[in-house]
């Protein structure tokens, strides 16, 4: 069994859900987000408790439905009354972003300033250096955050370019770092 599925997902005040066949939509203060719900998954809402159960527990594929569904419910409800937040810090000499309308144009050293479509949903600051990414959809904050780091993601020897705010860069040393240290060794 899954011990992440068998776990029922409480359902705090003020979140509404809604289960229907093939779809669950979970409403909170944040907003709404809806999940297509796999044929073998069983969903009941019992006591403001939401129990997720496979038809088959003893098919290695359903039990991992079992433990993905537990996880993508809970972060819905997680969603919808806090939120989920990622941080990028642009790091550079002339490296710079601003929100105009439902866009993102940084300039990352190139020859021409890029264009980021911000997705629906989707919420976007940015103070000085720092680009918050905040939405209801775990999934869709973590892949826009990914996506705009690999416009320009991070060089190993001075750090230029997009990295997540947590994330350490382990700089290498340049060649001629390398040629000084490699002459003292003789």
């Amino acid at each position: 069994m899954s011990r992440i599925g068998k776990k029922p997902i409480v359902i705090p005040n003020g979140v509404e859900i809604k289960i229907d066949q093939a779809l669950i939509t979970v409403k909170g203060p944040k907003g709404e987000i809806s999940v297509k719900v796999h044929p073998h998954v069983l969903l009941a809402n019992e006591n403001n408790e939401i129990k997720v159960t496979v038809k088959y527990p003893e098919i290695k594929a359903d039990k991992a439905l079992w433990g993905l569904y537990g996880s993508l419910i809970k972060n819905m409800v997680i969603g919808v009354t806090s939120g989920f937040n990622k941080k990028l810090e642009i790091n550079g000499v002339g490296f710079k972003a601003q929100v105009s309308g439902e866009k993102i144009v940084l300039n990352l050293g190139f020859s021409h300033q890029v264009e980021f479509d911000i997705p629906k949903g989707i919420k976007v600051e940015i103070d000085k250096n720092i680009i918050s990414i905040t939405g209801v959809d775990k999934q869709l904050v973590g892949e826009t955050a990914a996506r705009i780091r690999n416009l320009k993601p991070p060089e190993p020897y001075k750090g230029k370019g997009i990295k997540y705010v947590d994330e350490t860069i382990i700089k290498k040393a340049g060649k001629a770092a390398k040629a000084a240290g490699a002459g003292t060794a003789a």
